[in-house]
């Protein structure tokens, strides 16, 4: 067995273990050892399908250290305007990119592709079987928490007769290879989630009739729109602002329904369609053109979860609904984030990164390792640390909003801490705040407006979630 010594032992080479990494050794003199299963770095964007892309903009994504994008805005398309979303390709190139030029030339990090974690420190390469086991002199991090779930990855919960046309996004970009007979007339979108909504606009930009195709929805979902979300300082009404109007909101609320619908009033939440009360929110964060797109698909079967699909057709919770022969059925029913329970993140030799804030695991994880290099104790570190739950309700959504902020007070009582966010690229808004200027008075007002309704959102929301209303 092959023995190597290190600092820390970093199981995961997506965007948590890397962000964590970078911030690590950018902020401490420790040597680092990362370990994945995978045979490039970016966890699950090597699995991705083509067109999927980032939904939230690049200046948010990635690690610290190295920019993701060039901060531009989309001069086409749905997203025309507003800031640029790295697509998929781009990401798992800036991924090696990172693993290339930030991370192995400082010859503090040593990298093991191809690797399977088998706990205790050891691994073993997939490709020639041998075992390592690794001597961690400070922490192991477990960078696998979140047990992100792709398509091309996953298996279906239904059953699935043979014959049945059934295939992952990945595989529609290749339908030019089946010959023109054996192409699909109608498609059948199985889900109702953000890569289900990707496909139904892929389709849709590439040419699909919208009589063509049929979207099994479950349940629907409220919408972030991205408007609000914009890192530029040409932004600041839409993105302050619209903080401003969350927490007014928040505030106000008299119940969770009043609540989405105060939001979606302030142009903040969206739904595709408005007669249908959505019962889900994941922070799927779209643009009003993406919306538009997928409003033009009208044959929405809203009767429950697939139970199997036949020659003839699907059977749900419902019913069933016939389909006629040479239909596709695309599977989007993979979970981003698997839902499971939170723990501490600092545990002894072991660290578990999670949300920190909600939703943004690159940051989470860059705070968590700056947290990590300079503070004393796990009870100091955890208390700057709490995990804010991943909303799958719409009750979970109140949680998640007093964890954020709860977080986000202790933070600010903390100078060193407060820099080091105010300059992190991933943060987003931090940058905007410190530059307005004093004698900007309308920019003033709306910073007013988000102190002045800080504490009674917080009490609200505390309100709301004990009645569980």
């Amino acid at each position: 067995m092959n023995t190597l010594e290190t600092d820390y032992l970093v199981v995961g080479s997506g965007a948590v273990g890397l962000a964590f990494a970078d911030t690590l050794l950018q902020e401490t003199d420790a040597r680092i050892t990362i370990v994945d299963r995978h045979g490039k770095p970016g966890g699950h964007w090597n699995d991705a399908y083509a067109f999927v892309a980032l939904h939230q903009p690049s200046a948010f994504y990635g690690v610290n250290s190295l920019p993701l994008g060039s901060n531009r805005k989309d001069a086409v398309g749905v997203n025309q305007g507003l800031y640029e979303l790295a697509s998929g390709p781009e990401v798992s190139g800036y991924f090696d990119a990172v693993m290339r030029q930030r991370l192995l030339p400082s010859g503090r990090v040593s990298y093991h592709p191809m690797s399977d974690y088998l706990g205790g420190g050891r691994f073993v390469s997939m490709l020639s079987g041998e075992e390592t086991q690794v001597r961690v002199a400070r922490k192991t991090v477990d960078a696998t928490f979140f047990g992100t779930s792709v398509p091309a990855t996953h298996t279906p919960r239904f059953a699935v007769a043979d014959g049945v046309d059934l295939v992952p996004p990945n595989a529609l970009p290749q339908l030019w290879m089946k010959p023109a007979a054996q192409r699909p007339q109608q498609f059948v979108i199985v889900g109702a989630g953000k890569t289900a909504m990707d496909v139904g606009v892929w389709l849709l930009g590439s040419g699909a009739r919208p009589e063509s195709i049929h979207w099994v929805v479950p349940r629907d979902s409220w919408l972030l729109n991205r408007l609000h979300v914009q890192p530029g300082l040409e932004f600041f009404q839409e993105t302050l602002g619209g903080q401003a109007a969350q927490m007014e909101a928040f505030a106000a609320a008299s119940s969770l329904d009043d609540l989405f619908e105060r939001l979606e009033a302030a142009g903040i939440m969206m739904r595709i369609d408005r007669s249908v009360h959505p019962s889900m929110f994941h922070f799927a964060t779209m643009s009003t053109g993406e919306i538009e797109t997928l409003r033009r698909i009208t044959q929405v079967i809203r009767m429950g979860r697939v139970q199997a699909i036949d020659g003839q057709g699907l059977a749900l919770d419902q019913g069933r609904v016939d389909m006629p022969p040479r239909t596709l059925y695309i599977d989007c029913t993979a979970s981003a984030v698997e839902p499971r329970p939170g723990s501490p993140i600092f545990q002894g030799d072991r660290i578990v990164p999670q949300l920190v804030r909600a939703p943004q695991p690159a940051f989470s994880a860059a705070l968590i390792a700056y947290v990590e290099a300079h503070y004393p104790d796990d009870a100091t570190k955890n208390a700057l640390c709490a995990t804010v739950p991943f909303p799958h309700k719409l009750q979970q959504y109140l949680h998640c909003n007093m964890a954020n902020m709860a977080n986000q007070f202790r933070w600010g009582q903390d100078k060193a801490l407060s820099r080091w966010i105010r300059d992190c690229r991933l943060d987003g808004f931090g940058k905007v705040i410190a530059a307005t200027s004093p004698d900007d008075t309308e920019k003033l007002a709306v910073l007013g407006r988000i102190r002045a309704a800080a504490m009674p959102a917080m009490a609200n929301l505390q309100k709301l979630a004990a009645q569980g209303v």
